[in-house]
């Protein structure tokens, strides 16, 4: 019988390398999508797309072959999930830099890497934020940016959407390695919902959910009129509520009500809950979206900023009552679900949200910090917790007026336990601080305060176009300095991991300095 001991010799005891290894190798896969469609596109960076590939497979399988799972303490699975998202989104940009779009895109000298990072970390976060001036138009015969590059661009929010680290969990088992803490370092929301008692199982059904849902989207957008590789490119994104769009005025490029249809009905799905796709598509349960407290909160809160933003539009603008539906239909489940399509055909045009009047940008910001559902591929705080952060206010008030009452927090029928109350209160607020911060800082760095605080909020909601100078007829390479953009960057990661697990990176090196330390200056 042989020695378990002898299979990892030669090997680093590190989580992190394990989860890094097998990302790298799942994404580098993906990327042979891209290189043939260069391929057939007759493009000129084929070339450029293989280096790309073969260095995050190689570097993948190195990293993996010299790594075997090590501590498995939160804090170290938390830091080896929020690592790996930093990693694999800065390597992410090697196809950008070696085609030199950035460089194209009139970004300037000594600048194009560094906006390669901001485009790919905007990707894999499902931001929707681009520095990319010169995306083509539709039909344009000679782009200027070939097919794979862009295809890229699309999968690195549809790799992000369900989670780079989801895909690890259908192998990790494997090595006999509980998959609760990656899950839990990952999951969009504070209860993502598992599918079966096995989490590398639940791993699984969900990608398999994703990508029917994907599919789904995919096949509206061409029964809207869309051509199929279009359809498909704007599936991954929307799927994934990233909002990257192939055309330089998003999905106004086609002006088309049935296809801006389509659109909202994918940004929906994709802001609801996947386990609850899962019960619908695979277990006929056709009630599992009526009976979800979240759901039907999260419809409702659509709703109503849909009223709320088409009826200025209708009474206090130049726009026609049919004009003021589209777009405030189409701008508030854009925002509301932090997918960030557009669908403005140029500035000044209705669906360029800047220039609405005041109080249909003021519900836009608020949906930006809200979202979508928790288990969801949304951003923002998620409507679950915005729940319990009313519940709770209620309750404050209520024991105001009666100080020794005990008053539950109850969604429905269900008691929300305590801890999870506390849990979702200290979320709410670092979420707000790192917003805070952001915007103070991006404006210390030349921003005018309504773009700064548009752009924080916006990158940490990973929703993509804000508010005055970033809106949907801007790129971020207009209105930030390239310090300013590194900042928005680092908000997206913020964002996207949910605060805790870039938080709890830090916790293990900041124990270790401190043990270092003389006690004297350890007791302050």
């Amino acid at each position: 019988m042989s020695d378990p001991l002898i299979k990892t010799v030669g090997r680093f005891e590190s989580t992190f390398g394990v989860i890094l290894g097998l990302a790298l190798l799942f994404i580098g896969g993906g990327m042979m999508l891209p290189v043939a469609v260069e391929i057939i596109s007759g493009g000129d960076d084929v070339i450029e797309l293989v280096v790309s590939a073969a260095a995050f497979l190689a570097l993948g399988a190195i990293i993996r072959s010299n790594s075997t799972i090590g501590d498995t303490r939160p804090a170290s699975v938390f830091a080896g999930v929020a690592g790996t998202w930093i990693f694999v989104s800065v390597l992410g940009a090697l196809p950008y830099i070696l085609t030199g779009i950035t460089e194209r895109a009139g970004v300037g000298f000594g600048t194009e890497m560094a906006d390669a990072i901001f485009e790919s970390v905007s990707g894999f976060t499902c931001t929707g934020s681009t520095v990319l001036t010169n995306l083509p138009d539709l039909g344009d015969p000679d782009p200027q940016i070939g097919r794979g590059v862009l295809l890229w661009r699309q999968l690195t929010q549809w790799f992000g959407g369900m989670g780079i680290v989801a895909l690890v969990l259908a192998v990790l088992p494997a090595m006999g390695v509980r998959g609760v803490g990656f899950l839990a370092a990952e999951a969009p929301g504070p209860a993502a919902g598992r599918l079966v008692p096995r989490l590398s199982e639940t791993a699984k059904r969900l990608w398999y959910v994703y990508t029917a849902v994907t599919v789904l989207i995919a096949l509206l957008y061409t029964l809207a009129g869309m051509g199929l590789y279009d359809a498909f490119q704007h599936a991954f994104t929307t799927a994934a509520t990233g909002g990257f769009s192939p055309y330089n005025d998003s999905v106004g490029e086609f002006d088309s009500v049935p296809i801006e249809m389509a659109a909202i009905a994918g940004m929906v799905i994709g802001g609801i809950n996947f386990s609850l796709h899962y019960r619908t598509l695979f277990r006929r349960d056709l009630g599992a979206y009526a009976r979800d407290h979240e759901t039907r909160s999260y419809l409702t809160i659509l709703l109503v900023a849909f009223v709320l933003i088409m009826l200025p539009l209708w009474l206090a603008s130049p726009f026609s009552f049919g004009t003021s539906v589209r777009t405030a239909a189409f701008n508030t489940a854009t925002l509301g679900t932090s997918t960030g399509f557009g669908n403005a055909q140029g500035a000044g045009t209705p669906g360029d949200f800047v220039q609405w009047i005041p109080s249909g940008q003021m519900v836009l910001l608020v949906l930006m910090f809200i979202g979508g559902c928790t288990g969801s591929t949304s951003g923002g705080l998620k409507v679950g917790r915005f729940r319990v952060m009313g519940l709770l206010t209620e309750r404050s008030l209520r024991q105001a007026r009666h100080p020794h009452a005990v008053i539950p927090v109850k969604i429905g029928r269900d008691v929300v336990p305590d801890n999870m109350v506390n849990g979702i209160a200290g979320f709410t607020l670092t979420y707000l601080a790192f917003a805070s911060a952001g915007t103070v800082l991006v404006a210390m760095l030349g921003t005018d305060f309504l773009t700064a605080l548009g752009g924080a909020v916006g990158s940490m909601g990973n929703m993509g176009p804000a508010l005055n100078n970033v809106g949907p007829t801007n790129t971020f390479l207009d209105s930030f300095s390239l310090t300013a953009r590194m900042v928005l960057a680092f908000l997206m990661i913020v964002g996207r991991l949910e605060v805790f697990a870039i938080a709890l990176m830090f916790t293990r090196p900041s124990r270790l300095l401190r043990q270092r330390l003389p006690m004297r200056v350890r007791r302050y």
